[in-house]
């Protein structure tokens, strides 16, 4: 590694850590309905957008609050079905492209509706300017939205007493977008253009090149997407190679902006948590293991990375790190850097080739899925999944000094436990079940492009990404088929609606119950031993789940290769 590496991990670390505890307060006041330095310009938007569109704005039980969810994503994904299937009749659509296959649109729309943006098309080839922004544009924003809007239910389960109410979803959702995205969005959109990244209606460009071929640019309202597609931890790509595409990233500034705000977000969003529970020392006790996971997979994929590929090693050739598959602009560590933070977040864009990477490094990429994607996770999504854990290591706690446990001052009693337990077969049915579904079919498994271990790498690869709302790929998995569609289709609902449903249920039960006042002999959640125990936790309950599926791919290839 060089100077230029270490400044780059630095300036990311800056990026990411300065404004959190500033911004984690700022999404607490938004998100309650106090005044901000924005009210005055967004509040006469947001009281106008509630009599435009006559929602009531009284507070919803969890049920009522996870069926105007419901209703609303499903509302979204119909309406981005139709865009994408029908593409080809409507206006927006310079190159004429037609409309998508139905298995695909239906893949496609399930994708941006879940969060994942999981996307087995390549954008400037197959979508037009009014699926970009009308379509999948909209769905980065509101997508994002729900899962704050769901985290923030929880908290308020969490931090309120004797109360079946959580918030209003409608009103949750449009703070959200308006006061929690948009600005941030904008600021970053212009930052992409100074950097430039297109954003134009124009057709797409044709030139000559030096050698007299012809050759088509393709362009369209590029920064517009990108700035919420890091910043609402979606992820896909305007262009089928992502951040790799130099009018997605043109520049070393763009790549570092980008990188950095797909944890911005969540990072800032644990401080949140703290504001709701009055006790900051939570928020850095979760922050804690948050980092010491990231840490621990980013040191062992730069590790990994800075090896020599054994295969094409020669006694005579001193070989450095390999390049093959890495945006060369970048290099090595920022390839790395991007590869780590895209799955600890559920973000899936990507600037370097996954299927080029050494098995240990997709080994933690995989992983970081895996476990959830709860390092930092998507806008909402990842903390609440880490608040899941938080309870369960709360339980294990109880279970080892034979007390019923209890955190931050409410008991978690039978329904509570059932809840999270139901949350923890989300990611073995969606990653293991289907895996092993798709590997023993001969036309599913034939979307595989490389034999033995590799190629079941690709495969579970492709239903963890899509299971935990990533939406990257190893590639060389030829996924536009109808039966891959289809499942991995299911996979993101399930990835979704099976951790939201549950949390809902869970922050309305323990929003009911009466706190009591925390005592000397309760088991603080603040400190390094409880840091330690969640830690534990998670990197246990992941391994055991899915050791044996990592060892038949990933670890096999690593061995295989003769590190």
């Amino acid at each position: 590694m060089h100077s230029y590496d270490y400044a780059l991990l630095l300036a990311f670390l800056v990026i990411v850590l300065l404004p959190a505890p500033w911004l984690g307060r700022f999404y607490y006041q938004v998100m309650e309905g106090n005044r901000t330095w924005l009210t005055p310009l967004l509040g006469p938007i947001e009281r106008g957008c509630y009599r435009l569109a006559g929602v009531n704005t009284e507070q919803q039980n969890w049920q009522q609050y996870a069926l105007a969810l419901l209703a609303f994503n499903l509302a979204g994904f119909v309406l981005l079905f139709s865009v994408l299937l029908l593409q080809g009749h409507l206006p927006l659509n310079p190159q004429h492209l037609p409309g998508l296959d139905w298995s695909l649109a239906f893949n496609s729309a399930v994708s941006f509706v879940t969060n994942t943006n999981w996307q087995a098309y390549s954008g400037e080839a197959s979508i037009s300017y009014l699926s970009q922004m009308l379509g999948l544009t909209v769905q980065n924003f509101v997508s994002a939205a729900t899962g704050l809007a769901v985290l923030v239910a929880l908290c308020r389960g969490i931090a309120r007493r004797s109360t079946s109410s959580l918030g209003n979803f409608w009103v949750d959702m449009t703070r959200a977008t308006l006061y929690g995205l948009l600005p941030l969005c904008l600021l970053l959109a212009l930052l992409l253009v100074w950097q430039g990244v297109p954003q134009t209606f124009a057709d797409y460009a044709h030139a000559l090149t030096l050698q007299g071929n012809e050759q088509t640019l393709p362009l369209g309202p590029v920064a517009s997407q990108i700035a919420i597609k890091q910043l609402g931890t979606n992820g896909g790509g305007f262009f089928g190679v992502n951040s790799a595409h130099p009018f997605e990233n043109p520049t070393a500034w763009s790549n570092l902006f980008e990188v950095a705000a797909i944890i911005l977000i969540p990072v800032a969003l644990v401080f949140t948590f703290g504001h709701y529970v009055k006790d900051l020392r939570q928020s850095r006790a979760i922050l804690a293991c948050m980092f010491s996971l990231f840490l621990l997979g980013a040191g062992t994929a730069l590790w990994s990375e800075q090896q020599p590929n054994p295969a094409l090693r020669s006694a005579q050739v001193e070989q450095s790190a390999p390049l093959e598959g890495k945006e060369s602009r970048f290099g090595t560590t920022g390839s790395v850097l991007w590869t780590v933070t895209t799955t600890a977040a559920s973000n899936g864009s990507v600037n370097a080739m996954h299927d080029s990477l050494n098995p240990l490094t997709g080994m933690v990429a995989m992983i970081n899925m895996m476990v959830g994607e709860v390092i930092f996770g998507g806008v909402g999504a990842g903390l609440y999944g880490m608040l899941l854990f938080v309870l369960i290591a709360v339980f294990l706690a109880g279970l080892m000094i034979g007390r019923t446990p209890e955190y931050l001052g409410k008991k978690l009693q039978a329904r509570e436990v059932q809840l999270l337990v139901a949350t923890l077969l989300v990611m073995p049915v969606g990653v293991l079940a289907f895996s092993a579904t798709a590997a023993s079919l001969p036309g599913s498994a034939a979307a595989v492009s490389n034999p033995g271990a590799h190629g079941f790498s690709q495969l579970l690869y492709a239903y963890t990404s899509g299971t935990a709302n990533n939406g990257s790929a190893l590639a060389g998995f030829s996924a536009n088929t109808v039966y891959h569609n289809l499942m991995i289709g299911l996979a993101m609902l399930i990835g979704r609606f099976g951790y939201i449903l549950p949390i809902l249920a869970l922050a309305g039960s323990l929003a009911a119950k009466n706190s009591a006042p925390q005592g000397l002999n309760s088991f603080p959640t603040h400190g390094p031993l409880f840091t330690g125990l969640l830690l534990v936790s998670i990197l246990l309950i992941g391994g055991l789940t899915f050791l044996p599926a990592l060892a038949l791919g990933p670890i096999a290839e690593h061995l295989s290769l003769g590190f």
